[in-house]
């Protein structure tokens, strides 16, 4: 697999944690079963697995340490406060190097424009050293990423993706042209949340109760009509709802982030990473969408914790 051309990232979020799991997904796994999930993506050639250090409670990156990860690519990310410490993102740096029993991280993410020249830096210095193979942003708007990639040039060092919160209902970032300056400046765009936290899914499937589902229980009722074009678009290509999200990704040139507790979804995911919608039926879904005008995590969802700077 090329690092340079994932057809789709693993993502680690409720990994470890059995109350995380229980309480944001409906249900725990065991520990076996993640290796088993882990076992198939590195068969189906799914090798970039997606973590931080809050991951499953903290437990998510210990895991995958256990579990080795001499034959996959790790993504990790640096999430900065508000205000700039030196030596802060190599102190985080040798805590997940800790954690992953290496010396080094495939993809590291400035999880929040927080002081960005500061800690991009810092992020620079750790790629010299070999420590880092790939920088990238996550969370940025236009203006920030464009910062974030002039600060790298300089170092003659290539901005590897933008990590932002994307979905079939969630295209702020389209609209707003960081999609497009990705794809005009060869950097990929990462998708989180593809599913919005488990909305996405076929409504009339049995699934255990968590907390996001009853938050949003009310909004999910008004997605309607975009379930029944989700579900005919299942149909033309023989795959579930869920499904048709990832695809949706992947046929806009986005590399979606899945959640994958269960070999099943992995399998799910790599089978959505070799579809690719029609023109008609991405402008059925984007429609459907745009008239609902339902949000749920919103793009922008955590800006709360980015330092205001002044014009």
């Amino acid at each position: 697999m090329d690092i340079l051309k994932p057809a789709a990232v693993i993502g680690a979020n409720s990994w470890g944690s059995a109350l995380y799991g229980k309480v944001l997904r409906g249900s725990s796994v065991s520990t076996e079963t993640i290796k088993k999930a882990m076992d198939v993506a590195k068969e189906k050639k799914l090798l970039i697995f997606d973590l931080a250090q809050d991951y499953g409670l903290g437990k998510a990156q210990k895991m995958i340490g256990e579990f080795g990860t001499q034959d996959i690519y790790i993504s990790s990310k640096f999430t900065p406060p508000t205000s700039y410490k030196q030596g802060q993102v190599r102190k985080s740096l040798e805590k997940d190097l800790a954690e992953f029993k290496r010396n080094y991280v495939d993809i590291y993410w400035l999880h929040l424009p927080n002081s960005i020249e500061e800690n991009l830096n810092e992020m620079i210095e750790l790629y010299k050293e070999g420590k880092i193979h790939h920088i990238g942003i996550s969370n940025f708007n236009l203006e920030e990423c464009k910062k974030s990639k002039d600060i790298l040039d300089k170092a003659n060092i290539s901005l590897y993706g933008v990590q932002n919160h994307y979905s079939i209902i969630s295209r702020d970032w389209e609209k707003k042209g960081v999609v497009n300056w990705c794809k005009e400046n060869n950097v990929l765009f990462w998708a989180w949340a593809v599913l919005e936290e488990g909305i996405l899914v076929d409504p009339k499937a049995k699934s255990s109760t968590s907390i996001m589902k009853l938050i949003f229980s009310r909004k999910k009722r008004r997605l309607h009509s975009l379930f029944e074009v989700m579900e005919k678009v299942s149909k033309n290509h023989n795959i579930t709802i869920p499904q048709v999200a990832m695809a949706f990704c992947v046929t806009k040139g986005i590399v979606p982030i899945c959640g994958c507790r269960k070999p099943y979804q992995v399998e799910q995911l790599f089978e959505a990473s070799t579809i690719r919608l029609t023109d008609d039926e991405v402008k059925e879904l984007e429609t459907i969408a745009d008239k609902l005008n339902v949000t749920i995590l919103g793009a922008d969802m955590f800006r709360f914790a980015v330092k205001n700077r002044k014009k």
